[in-house]
């Protein structure tokens, strides 16, 4: 398929621009959770009866348009055999109604969550904002999901291929129930995992959402090892990643990084969203007349480029090149996966970026991916990791 198979008039990206384009191009109208929840509601219907008929047709359109296969972007990472390197970052599928359609998309990778052992509403609402011009959002949702319980049963009515079999490879992310003290913590990350563990391809330990209160301490090292090491102790416990803030110093990161190594931790997840208000400080949000310095909440998308890029050159200095890496942050071109993944990644999430850019910014991705090993003679993906080459254009 042509990399510009995907810009056809009738193409999932241009029917993204047309209906979608003009909402999010302003911070106002339809509310940005909403957009999200009704989103949802449509792909989760579509995984339930992905087989029928009709649904499988309009599917398998989607696929045609959006997919790309090449066997020089597989990867084997833990365990796991990764079709492509780009994947769904946690947040959006929070409920993972969506799980067994992600492929569909392009996507290499998708992951569900955050999930809780207790459900929780989250926070008051408004609590997502889009930041129009600067391709940003800030959201302060507090772990809202239905509970573990629930996902489980979501997972199971959709008939999952099993772990290891699945066109895309699917990842739980797990986090902490508002209501358990952080001296609990580990008990509570491990009842929802091992419930969930029979399903999940790999695990992701958050402990870097910045809107659940005293979650970042678990970052600190002794707190992390705690955790790590209780869920390690459980029976048939999948690959586990940690997932960090890009708000941790350098003396910090290389902490994770060596925890990572002694623990035989999978991997790193960087980065989560932002305290840092990365110059934008005296942002106005329309929706409420604040600016963002007195707004709480996460920062994601654009603004976190720069950051997230220093976080990933950083753990893999520290790491060295055995430990994978996953960057997030601001991702929303095919160069800035491309230079995320010579600085020391091995796969890329997105999700800001896809709002805002539509579906067909993965197969873009891809495409540019393989423009750029052809143009250094590499043979595969893997060998583009921490390599420090340049975007050729």
């Amino acid at each position: 398929m042509s990399p510009s198979s995907s810009a056809g008039p009738l193409s999932s990206g241009a029917f993204y621009q047309r209906w979608l384009g003009p909402v999010l191009a302003r911070d106002d109208g339809l509310d940005a959770e909403q957009l999200s929840r009704t989103a949802l509601t449509a792909l989760g219907q579509a995984s339930l009866r992905r087989r029928w008929p009709g649904v499988s047709t309009v599917l398998d359109g989607v696929a045609a348009d959006l997919q790309r296969r090449d066997l020089r972007l597989e990867q084997v990472l833990f365990g796991c055999r990764f079709p492509n390197p780009v994947g769904l970052a946690a947040g959006f599928d929070k409920n993972g109604v969506a799980a067994g359609i992600w492929d569909r998309f392009g996507f290499g990778f998708a992951e569900v969550g955050t999930v809780t052992w207790h459900g929780q509403p989250g926070n008051p609402k408004p609590r997502l904002f889009r930041l129009a011009e600067e391709q940003a959002a800030l959201n302060r949702m507090g772990f809202n999901n239905d509970g573990a319980k629930a996902l489980l049963k979501t997972l199971e009515r959709q008939r999952l291929d099993p772990p290891g079999r699945r066109p895309a490879v699917l990842g739980i992310n797990v986090g902490k129930s508002k209501i358990t003290a952080l001296e609990q913590a580990p008990d509570d990350y491990a009842a929802s995992l091992e419930l969930l563990s029979p399903l999940a391809d790999y695990a992701v330990i958050n402990v870097s959402s910045p809107n659940t209160p005293g979650l970042r301490d678990l970052q600190d090292t002794s707190q992390l090892r705690r955790l790590v090491e209780r869920l390690r102790r459980l029976p048939a416990c999948p690959p586990l990643l940690v997932k960090i803030a890009p708000d941790l110093d350098d003396e910090s990161i290389d902490a994770v990084a060596r925890l990572a190594f002694e623990e035989g931790l999978a991997g790193v997840i960087a980065v989560n969203t932002s305290l840092n208000r990365l110059g934008l400080e005296q942002r106005r949000l329309s929706q409420t007349g604040r600016t963002l310095a007195e707004e709480a909440g996460g920062l994601s998308g654009a603004p976190l480029r720069q950051r997230a890029q220093e976080v990933i050159r950083r753990l893999r200095a520290s790491a060295g090149p055995a430990l994978p890496l996953i960057g997030v942050g601001g991702i929303d071109s095919a160069q800035l996966a491309w230079e995320r993944i010579t600085a020391g990644a091995s796969l890329v999430q997105l999700y800001t970026g896809w709002i805002f850019q539509g579906p067909d910014l993965v197969p873009r991705i891809l495409d540019g991916l393989l423009l750029q090993l052809d143009r250094h003679g590499l043979r595969t993906i893997a060998e583009a990791s921490g390599s420090g080459l340049p975007w050729q254009d």
